[in-house]
């Protein structure tokens, strides 16, 4: 390791989350590998979520927790606080509402790094779960054995909350982009990447959440841009072209989940 205090940097963006912060923090806290540090970037909430998170990580004394309560300019301004305050070797982005998936996961991430000599990235996969932590379904896209640059000109193959990051080679989130400067971050993340390593696991639960027409409309024309800047327009085009099944049964499976989540099928 380098000259670094701690192995991960847990990084937790809310805002007014008071009833999905629990969770969330209550799995991190919980992991049996302790040395790590937590940072929790609250976008001054009025629904005392920070207060909530507080109530929690005091019960533990042996994590070095910050809290920061403060307006910002969207989740990745705040995610930006995030990295500026990380002294860990390795990021985290668990953000309100999703959680490890089991109290080990740090456990098996920090073999994972030591027995393949710092890799870049270390990543594995996402289950989709409601607001109870039940799962409903694995993520639409499924994270591949071997990950290159090249993989995310399909989309983003792993979700951000299980893509682990050697802080050394991340530089900031692009603000400009409200809804998919994480698909932009990862691939710069990638682009310095020397080797990957997968864990045949899956690493976290994503908190199942609507979204509104008119966002995701805004988020697949960033990730257009996204694509077309680090691929090419033509590829661009022609993988927007073979999301159009993907994209209608995802639309069909969120139905699914807001509408009936217990006919979902595991």
């Amino acid at each position: 390791m380098s000259g670094r205090s701690t192995i991960f940097s847990i990084i937790t963006v809310s805002y007014n989350a008071v009833g999905d912060i629990e969770r969330t923090v209550r799995s991190v806290m919980e992991q049996d590998f302790r040395d790590f540090e937590y940072l929790i970037i609250d976008g001054a909430s009025k629904d005392g979520t920070p207060k909530k998170a507080a109530e929690i990580t005091g019960r533990y004394d042996d994590i070095n927790v910050t809290i920061i309560s403060e307006p910002d300019s969207g989740i990745y301004d705040a995610m930006n606080k995030g990295l500026d305050l990380a002294a860990g070797e390795y990021l985290i982005f668990l953000n309100a509402g999703d959680a490890f998936h089991d109290t080990d996961t740090l456990s098996v991430l920090s073999r994972a790094i030591e027995s393949n000599n710092l890799p870049g990235i270390v990543y594995g996969q996402t289950d989709i779960v409601d607001k109870d932590g039940n799962r409903l379904a694995g993520r639409h896209l499924t994270a591949p054995p071997q990950l290159t640059l090249s993989s995310f000109s399909k989309g983003m193959l792993v979700c951000h909350q299980a893509f682990v990051v050697l802080a050394r080679i991340a530089s900031p989130f692009n603000t400009s982009y409200r809804f998919s400067a994480d698909y932009d971050w990862c691939i710069r993340c990638l682009q310095h990447s020397r080797h990957n390593v997968y864990v045949d696991r899956t690493l976290v639960d994503y908190l199942a959440e609507g979204t509104t027409t008119a966002n995701r409309r805004a988020s697949l024309i960033e990730r257009f841009r996204i694509m077309t800047c680090y691929y090419g327009l033509p590829l661009a085009i022609l993988r927007h072209l073979q999301f159009i099944p993907r994209f209608i049964r995802r639309r069909k499976l969120e139905k699914q989940i807001f509408n009936n989540p217990h006919n979902i099928k595991q």
